[in-house]
């Protein structure tokens, strides 16, 4: 299928995902769309006169040849909604994009991806909140999408890099420019491992209603959307009902009842639309990972216990029930304090055991 005819599509305003979908089910392909003639264009269910000149207009085709200029000089991933890369969870939203510009290194098919969004004008707590929430999820190889604006967005995107995680900002605009400007350093580091992802074309500003439209695209291509601060009216709030909307997962933290950037996350979660986290813990815990992590380390450790010495499995054994301190090991395995200093320090070594103030010891 020819990438300009796909991205021809995208340019005939009277287009949109939904109509999109519905003509390349009855054409087959996009370039059958373009090659369509009028009659056959007409007897497509929901296309009218207008829609037809449009299509058989050249100029969408013209644009089309612009862009792909734009993003071969460029490096940019055109992503077709029928391709095996397309974000699969986006895919499935039922006013889907058909057609996405990605610029990165990131999988938007990452096994865990989470959206994180918030309030512009973020608090010190908001913030703080959402550095932990980022640290916290570093070690399970989370995905973090946002949007790249200020406050919560960009608090979010800044951690993810200092931790070495994947983070891909959603934009309201197209790639051949960036907004906010004073986010160009933040963006080209996210580019390297995470990066940049958008619906819109080149000369694309970054009007009001592009935002909420994009909030689509950040909802729907998680497993999940926290929100982190918001106002009553914030955009935080339409990601959150978009969410919902198509079924998905959505958090929020709670605040004090007087804190206008608490207001609207107290709503959410009031209103039954959120699920309320204190910490990434809990989120970590709803999403079930924290049992994956349990799994992969109990499984860990029966490899390890394969060539333990028969002191040694007493005391692994012993300690699975939780930390002990060295004399109530000597107590119950009836091993003597030096014998079990040797046993102890082997495990210690192979990296079974943890060592810790008091004499006291637990599994790894």
């Amino acid at each position: 299928m020819s990438t300009i005819h796909k991205i021809a599509l995208t340019f005939i305003k009277s287009i949109g995902p939904v109509m999109a979908k519905n003509l390349l089910a009855y054409c087959g392909s996009a370039e059958a769309v373009f090659s369509a003639s009028r009659k056959q264009l007409l007897q497509i269910p929901g296309i009218g006169e207008k829609t037809v000149d449009a299509i058989l207009n050249t100029d969408a085709l013209k644009r089309a040849e612009q862009e792909l200029l734009f993003v071969e000089r460029h490096g940019v991933e055109v992503l077709f909604f029928t391709d095996e890369n397309y974000p699969g969870r986006l895919k499935n939203c039922f006013d889907a994009p058909i057609l996405i510009y990605f610029k990165g290194k990131a999988d938007l098919n990452h096994p865990r991806i989470i959206s994180i969004v918030g309030a512009r004008n973020a608090t010190d707590y908001g913030k703080a909140l959402c550095r932990q929430l980022c640290e916290v999820l570093a070690p399970y190889q989370v995905l973090i999408v946002s949007g790249l604006a200020y406050g919560i967005d960009v608090t979010a995107h800044k951690e993810c890099i200092s931790n070495k995680m994947a983070t891909i900002g959603v934009l309201g605009h197209g790639l051949d420019r960036l907004y906010p400007q004073i986010h160009k350093s933040i963006a080209q580091k996210m580019v390297l491992n995470g990066g940049l992802l958008s619906e819109f074309p080149t000369l694309t500003n970054p009007d009001r209603p592009n935002f909420p439209q994009r909030n689509r695209i950040i909802a729907g291509i998680a497993d999940a959307t926290i929100v982190v601060e918001a106002s009553i009216k914030g955009g935080a709030l339409i990601t959150a009902e978009i969410a919902n909307s198509y079924n998905k997962d959505v958090y929020a933290f709670p605040g004090r009842t007087n804190d206008v950037f608490s207001e609207g996350c107290n709503f959410l979660i009031k209103t039954n639309r959120a699920g309320l986290i204190n910490s990434a813990n809990d989120l970590i815990y709803y999403l079930g990972w924290d049992n994956e992590v349990k799994e992969k380390k109990k499984n860990a450790q029966t490899t390890l216990q394969i060539n333990l010495t028969a002191n040694e499995q007493k005391v692994v054994d012993l300690l699975q029930n939780g930390q002990m301190a060295i004399d109530e090991i000597s107590i119950v395995t009836n091993l003597q304090q030096s014998k079990l200093a040797i046993v102890m320090l082997t495990l210690e070594m192979q990296g079974i055991i943890i060592s810790l103030p008091g004499k006291v010891y637990k599994l790894a």
